[in-house]
């Protein structure tokens, strides 16, 4: 039998899907188990979004569209950029794809080639590093911490920035640490990007869940690197809508049209019905949106409460997104039985074996000192969490 594909050799599963999938075989089979995992709203969908896919299907809107989206999203994407962000685009700008995650993938493989290299501050999304390996390219890692709130410095950059760099990637507010750039901190980062001509991913999928009256600020705005920037969003966090695949890209129409051609090969057009409710979702009723901010951020004010509770740990309460990313490092050496924890991978694996508390280690995204665990589940059930995790943690010697 002849061998695979090299790249499939560089390529690792996502942990945060396998380690929730671990965790939902277990509760299928009668464990009590705290998912703490999950990177989506535990919301339904709003019911005006539903009502508009069940339209869809009802008025037989399930044939093929064009392969970059129907023209109602697209205007329904110009739409919002110009009343959210001040951002003037146009329909040439915008291609809609089968989830955020696919649209970087055709970002990444539209810009990026053999020998490119791609900054990609850490901590920071698993499929970030692996998405650009898939297109033959580098990641480079640039390490953040506590000491810069989980963010990159323009210093940080220039150190990062050789001959082949072709892009950096950047979250705002950001898996898994809800991290925000301020509007200061991104033009400041946007003259590296100038000066070096680069590309830069600016993903803000969670732009519409940020916390203490803080602001959001969209890299589009930037004037001087407007074609160099492009931004992914997409329905599935503000809108309860993981499920349903719709995300987008914005950028220069040169990108989006090599986009399409991409897209209109590998998977044709996103879903008909799931386009008909995302154009619903984004030009409908806001109040169920704003409605599921507050929430998250009473979570966030209740978890954090916990979170410092536990003993020897340190935490960045994050500023937006629903995800608490906490240092165990003091923990590593210590015994469980005859077991030594000595990674977060060994910590996780202890938290969920024994104390049935699904986690995601922070190996996943490029720290070996941190886990990470998702509000986006009830105070009750988070609660129980951390009152396990603090019991437990007392088995350690």
């Amino acid at each position: 039998m002849k061998k695979l594909a090299k790249r499939t050799e560089t390529v690792t599963a996502s942990k945060t899907l396998s380690v929730t999938a671990m965790a939902n075989e277990l509760k299928a089979k009668g464990e009590d188990i705290v998912v703490l995992t999950v990177g989506e709203p535990d919301f339904p969908t709003p019911d005006y979004v539903k009502k508009a896919g069940i339209n869809a299907i009802n008025s037989n809107f399930t044939k093929y569209t064009a392969s970059g989206g129907i023209p109602e999203l697209k205007q329904a994407v110009v739409k919002k950029y110009k009343e959210d962000f001040d951002v003037e685009i146009t329909p040439k700008n915008v291609i809609c794809s089968n989830g955020a995650k696919h649209a970087l993938s055709n970002v990444i493989k539209t810009i990026c080639e053999k020998g490119d290299e791609v900054l990609i501050p850490q901590p920071a999304w698993v499929s970030y590093p692996e998405l650009v390996k898939l297109a033959d390219a580098k990641p480079v890692d640039i390490l953040t911490d506590e000491r810069t709130s989980f963010k990159v410095t323009p210093g940080m950059l220039e150190k990062a920035i050789s001959k082949k760099t072709k892009m950096i990637i950047l979250c705002s507010p950001s898996n898994p640490t809800g991290a925000i750039y301020s509007e200061k901190e991104l033009k400041e980062i946007g003259k590296i990007v100038k000066k070096h001509d680069l590309y830069i991913i600016f993903d803000e999928i969670y732009e519409k869940l940020i916390f203490d009256n803080k602001k959001h600020f969209c890299m589009l705005r930037i004037k001087d690197i407007k074609d160099n920037v492009i931004s992914i969003n997409g329905v599935s966090k503000s809108y309860a809508m993981t499920g349903w695949r719709i995300g987008y890209a914005v950028a220069n129409a040169a990108i989006i049209k090599a986009c399409d051609e991409i897209q209109s090969h590998e998977t044709s057009n996103p879903n008909s019905i799931a386009q008909k409710a995302a154009v619903e979702a984004m030009l409908g009723d806001q109040t169920e949106i704003e409605r599921m901010r507050k929430i998250f951020e009473e979570r966030r004010d209740a978890g954090y409460k916990l979170i410092k509770k536990i003993p020897d740990t340190v935490c960045y309460k994050p500023d937006g997104a629903f995800y608490f990313f906490v240092d165990f490092s003091s923990y590593f050496g210590k015994k469980f039985k005859d077991k030594i924890i000595k990674t977060n991978d060994d910590l996780c694996d202890f938290f969920i074996s024994e104390l049935k508390v699904a986690s995601i280690t922070g190996s996943a995204f490029g720290s070996d000192k941190h886990i990470r665990f998702s509000f986006a589940t009830s105070n009750e059930r988070f609660a129980e969490g951390m009152k396990r995790i603090i019991k437990g943690l007392k088995l350690l010697k």
